[in-house]
C-alpha cells in the first residue's frame, strides 16, 4: 500500500484521538479513521470510560460501507470484554479487509491479541506506522502498563534565583495569573497531584483545579502523618490519599482518616516515604498520570530517584534572595555539573511575564 497515503489517514485518526480527555480514563485516547476507495466512510473517538470505543463509534458510522474497507486506528484493536464487547470482533464481523494499528496494547496479558484474533479471521493488519505520535497521546496509559507507575511531571515554580518563597515563607503568588491558569488546566488533565506534607502545613493548597475541569485525586507524602485534618486538601471537594512510612503515628493516621482521608502504608527509605513504592502503590491503584507539585524536598526526592519523566518549570522574573530563602530543588545535591539530570526535547515558552521551560527526562 501507499505509505503517504496511509501516513496521511493515521494522522486524521490521531487528530480524532485528541478530541479525546480525562472522560476516557483509564482507557487510553484512540482515535479510528474508515477509508473505502479514498474516501473516508466513518470516523470515531473514544470519548468516555465505558462508552463506545474508537472503532465502534467509526463502524457504526461506516455501516454496510466499512466492507472492504482500510481501518486505521491509533492503538491496536482490544480482544477482550471490558466495559464494552472485544473492539477486534467487532471490526472483522464489519467487512474490513485491512487494518493500520499504530501500536500493539502495552499490557502484558493482552498485546499482539488484537491482531491475532484479526488475522484469524481473514482480516490483513499492519503495525507501527506513527507510533510514538500514538503513545505520545497516552503517556501515562503507556507508562502504568510498561512500568506498573504513573507518568510523573514534576512542576516547580521559582523566581530568577530560584527561590520558591520568600525567607519569610510567602509564596503567593510566584507566577501571574496566566501561568496559574495552565496549572489548573493541568491539573484537571491528569489523574492526581502530589504533594509533600510541609506544603501542605506551609501553603494550605486546595490542590483543586479551579474550575478548569475536573479535580485530581490529591496525594500528600508524609512519614510523620503530622497534618491538620482541617486543611484545604481534606476538604472532601475531592478525594485525598496520603502515602506515608509503616512508622507513622496510629493517633494520627486514625484522625485523618475520621476525616474522610485514605492512608496509604508504603515502604520507607531512610525515613521516609520511598517515591519508587509510592509510585507503584498508586500505579497498582488506577494512578497513570501524576503532576507533582511539592516544595524544594519533594522535588529533589523525585528527581534523585530517576522517576521524573517531564519537567514543568515556571520561572518569574524577578529576585528573593535570602541565604534561608527555600529553593525549587533541595536535598543533597549533585557533586558535579555533568551529573545532574538533564532534560531533552526542551521547549521555553512566555505566559504573562513568567516563562515556562519544560522537557523531558
Amino acid at each position: 500500500m501507499n505509505l503517504s497515503t496511509d501516513k496521511k489517514w493515521m494522522s486524521r485518526a490521531l487528530a480524532l484521538a485528541e478530541r479525546g480527555d480525562v472522560r476516557a480514563h483509564p482507557n487510553p485516547r484512540v482515535g479510528c479513521v474508515i477509508v473505502r476507495r479514498g474516501r473516508v466512510v466513518g470516523e470515531g473517538w473514544h470519548e468516555r470510560f465505558g462508552g463506545p470505543h474508537a472503532e465502534v463509534r467509526a463502524l457504526a458510522q461506516a455501516g454496510v460501507r466499512a466492507k472492504g474497507s482500510t481501518l486505521y486506528v491509533t492503538l491496536e484493536p482490544c480482544p477482550h470484554w471490558g466495559q464494552t464487547p472485544p473492539c477486534a470482533d467487532a471490526v472483522a464481523r464489519s467487512g474490513v479487509a485491512r487494518v493500520v494499528a499504530a501500536g500493539s496494547d502495552p499490557h502484558p496479558r493482552f498485546r499482539g491479541r488484537g491482531v491475532a484474533t484479526l488475522r484469524r479471521q481473514g482480516v490483513a493488519v499492519e503495525t507501527g506506522l506513527l507510533t510514538g505520535p500514538a503513545q505520545r497521546l497516552n503517556p501515562g496509559f503507556f507508562s502504568r502498563q510498561k512500568t506498573g507507575r504513573p507518568f510523573v511531571r514534576l512542576k516547580m515554580a521559582q523566581s530568577l534565583d530560584g527561590k520558591i518563597a520568600s525567607r519569610t515563607g510567602a509564596s503567593r503568588w510566584i507566577t501571574g495569573s496566566a501561568a496559574r491558569r495552565w496549572v489548573h488546566a493541568r491539573r484537571a488533565a491528569c489523574d492526581a497531584v502530589l504533594v509533600g506534607g510541609e506544603t501542605v502545613r506551609r501553603d494550605n493548597p486546595f490542590l483543586t483545579a479551579h474550575g478548569a475541569g475536573p479535580d485530581p485525586l490529591r496525594v500528600v507524602l508524609s512519614s510523620s502523618l503530622d497534618l491538620d485534618p482541617r486543611s484545604r486538601v481534606f476538604d472532601r471537594s475531592a478525594p485525598t490519599w496520603v502515602l506515608t512510612g509503616p512508622g507513622a503515628s496510629v493517633s494520627r493516621r486514625r484522625r485523618l482518616e475520621k476525616a474522610g482521608t485514605q492512608v496509604i502504608t508504603v515502604p520507607a527509605r531512610n525515613g521516609r516515604v520511598d517515591v519508587a513504592q509510592a509510585l507503584a502503590a498508586l500505579g497498582r491503584r488506577g494512578v497513570a498520570d501524576l503532576l507533582v507539585e511539592g516544595g524544594g524536598s519533594t522535588a529533589a526526592s523525585f528527581l534523585e530517584s530517576g522517576t521524573v519523566d517531564r519537567v514543568y518549570f515556571f520561572v518569574a522574573p524577578f529576585f528573593l534572595g535570602g541565604r534561608t530563602a527555600p529553593t525549587s530543588v533541595d536535598g543533597a545535591g549533585w557533586g558535579r555539573p555533568d551529573e545532574g539530570p538533564r532534560l531533552k526535547n526542551v521547549r521555553v515558552t512566555q505566559m504573562g511575564p513568567d516563562l515556562l521551560v519544560q522537557g523531558d527526562l
